[in-house]
């Protein structure tokens, strides 16, 4: 959340690092006697997530002094599994600026998907002060921030100096006052709160009680805190403005909820409704822990400028090693299962699968299968299933995108010319090959247009090149329909029959390809198109200045000459302008022929790699065959084999 939205506490009365235990030795009595007036929270058990990433969820028990409920969500990291890393968020990509333009904004959810990380939550306060802007707009960090070395923000001031340091091997120390800002060398990660409220084990809160600023009132807060031996970062998120939910919690609450979770520092982070701790599910999709108060109120979250992504290892289970290669239309997958069993895959575009792999006859602990048919650029989802001794498992939902290997032929660009006409037309005979249209006017190049508005019309429109005219039996106004024809030639039939494009058309359009109507643009999808048919809306604010996306079937695309159609329709009658102008590609899968590398093992055995997925993996002892599948079969790089005494050939088949 951004800055302006608390009044701070004063400078003066921030806690330097220095003489600590004078300070925390004389706040733990004053603590106690104030929590004993209210419900004492309640953590629930440590669920693991991922490896080195645990997850604990509470709830104070209201009561007559107390009945305003409270939900927490707090992650326990593990700083000692080698496999944790933790990254917050990087410089801006374009025009970094210390102190001003430093991060580009984005969701929580976001980060965590954009990262790949498997755990993700909010960090520094920052500016700009709007809360749902486009993701990347600058942001300006409150503090520390320190992303693999590389300061993203410095210390610049008093404000937002509590700073929570790592180094390379993840050990971490907290500063609790870093102003003056202490020396960066040797941090390697690092990020930046407003205050701390738990300092080596005393809850030091009730000093900011009486301070102005709704920051000191029961608000949703992101803490993050270290354990006493340093092993574990705890990242908790309390839920607050959600009536009957979770109320928020004051700064002593806060402290205590930190001890309980096990912290012997903490920190008071970003908060309101920035508050989000979201976690990476099976199918690599963000899920939320925490109810975000920005999510209840408006079904979205915020933008916010400073995160921290955690990256943890799978935890393991019956089903683990997981490996996937997915190619354009085949896929290929590995995997272990904890007993030897029977296993397959079963897999689809949704959650609803409906196709599996061939069920295989021998059993054992080492699995893989090839996935065919597949759609290039498509979302499939899949599980396992395996039939050990022990009884049917089944793992959750995983998922993997395919491939899109495209190239693309230009048939029109912007300012290709086009033969028009503003005669009605009727059928889709004018929009064939074999129509003549010496009588229609043209050609002229693109863009096309007509404004009776402003003498040579939107300047904001691209490419304006041709003035149409009006219709002089409608008060001057534009025709209600435009005619547009041009030719194009393909040279391969191998094409797919996806055409994309962009158009800048005013109002709406429909397209023709040889004859046959391939897309409508704003207009009725079920309506017959006649001269008269009005477009059902408009682009832009009513002007072509911006450009639609087209997609067009391309299944009467032929080699050779082809013949593209438009005709453009106004959305009224009395309407003062038309554009038409657009671009079309021909886009074909090109997959480029896999890379097959082969090199000595240890002992005496060859290793095969190859770069793609959904290939068997064949060998011969002759060039010419006869080809036959290695053992298994093979689909998953590398295999390694018994290098053999004569000479033997390998090649990948799909």
């Amino acid at each position: 959340m951004s800055r302006i939205w608390f009044t701070r506490f004063p400078v003066s009365r921030a806690i330097p690092a220095a003489g600590f235990t004078g300070i925390a030795a004389c706040v733990v009595a004053g603590v106690l006697s104030m929590v004993s007036l209210h419900a004492a929270p309640v953590l629930g058990p440590w669920v693991p997530l991922f490896k080195g990433i645990d997850h604990a969820r509470g709830t104070n028990a209201p009561d007559a002094s107390n009945p305003d409920r409270t939900v927490v969500n707090v992650a326990r990291v593990d700083l000692t599994d080698p496999d944790i890393r933790l990254k917050p968020t990087p410089r801006i990509a374009t025009g970094y600026n210390d102190g001003f333009r430093e991060t580009g904004g984005m969701t929580v959810s976001r980060y965590l998907q954009t990262q790949k990380a498997q755990l993700a939550i909010n960090a520094n306060f920052f500016d700009q002060g709007q809360y749902y802007l486009p993701e990347g707009t600058p942001m300006d960090l409150g503090g520390l921030s320190i992303r693999e070395g590389e300061v993203v923000s410095s210390q610049d001031s008093a404000v937002d100096s509590s700073v929570i340091a790592f180094d390379s091997s993840n050990r971490p120390s907290v500063i609790y006052t870093n102003w003056p800002a202490q020396s960066t060398a040797g941090v390697f990660t690092a990020v930046a709160g407003v205050y701390p409220v738990v300092v080596k084990g005393a809850n030091v809160a009730h000093s900011y009680a009486n301070l102005p600023g709704n920051l000191h009132d029961a608000q949703p807060r992101t803490l993050y805190g270290i354990s006493a031996d340093r092993r574990y970062l705890y990242l908790m998120t309390i839920d607050g403005r959600q009536p009957g939910y979770s109320v928020g919690a004051l700064d002593y609450e806060s402290a205590n909820w930190m001890l309980a979770a096990g912290a012997a520092d903490a920190i008071n982070m970003d908060g309101g409704g920035s508050t989000t701790l979201v976690i990476e599910n099976s199918l690599g999709l963000p899920e939320r822990l925490n109810s975000s108060s920005a999510v209840a109120d408006s079904g979205k979250e915020r933008t916010v400028g400073s995160h921290l992504a955690v990256f943890a290892k799978p935890l393991a289970g019956f089903f683990s090693e997981v490996k996937v290669m997915a190619d354009d239309e085949a896929a290929s997958i590995s995997w272990k299962t904890g007993e030897s069993s029977v296993s397959w895959i079963e897999y689809g575009p949704t959650a609803d699968l409906g196709s599996k792999t061939t069920v295989p006859a021998i059993s054992g602990t080492n699995h893989s299968a090839l996935l065919t048919g597949l759609t290039a650029g498509t979302a499939y989802t899949y599980r396992f299933v395996a039939t050990p001794a022990s009884g049917t498992q089944t793992s959750p939902l995983y998922a993997f995108t395919t491939t899109n290997y495209n190239a693309f032929q230009s048939l029109i660009e912007l300012t290709n010319t086009w033969k028009f006409s503003t005669a009605a037309q009727s059928g889709t005979a004018w929009a064939g090959k074999s129509h003549n249209d010496a009588a229609w006017a043209g050609p002229s190049p693109g863009v096309l247009w007509v404004d009776v508005r402003v003498a040579g019309g939107n300047a904001l429109i691209p490419s304006k090149s041709t003035q149409l005219q009006a219709d002089p039996a409608n008060a001057g106004y534009p025709y209600t329909t435009y005619y547009f024809r041009t030719h194009v030639q393909v040279a391969s039939a191998a094409f797919s029959r996806v055409l994309i494009g962009e158009g800048y058309i005013d109002d709406g359009a429909v397209f023709y390809l040889n004859g046959v109507e391939v897309s409508r643009l704003r207009m009725d999808p079920t309506a017959d198109i006649t001269s008269s048919t009005l477009a059902l809306s408009y682009p832009c604010s009513g002007d072509a200045t911006c450009a639609d996306s087209l997609q067009l079937d391309g299944t009467p695309l032929v080699d050779g000459d082809n013949v593209i159609a438009v005709e453009v329709h106004n959305y009224n009658l009395r309407s003062a302008d038309m554009t038409f102008g657009m671009t079309l590609q021909a886009v074909r899968s090109a997959p480029p022929a896999p890379l097959v590398g082969i090199a000595n093992g240890a002992t005496g055995a060859l290793e095969l790699t190859w770069d793609r997925g959904g290939f068997v993996l064949q060998q011969a002892d002759s060039p010419t065959g006869p080809w036959i599948e290695v053992p298994g079969p093979v689909v998953m790089s590398p295999h390694v084999t018994t290098a053999s005494a004569l000479a033997r050939y390998y090649r990948l088949n799909r």
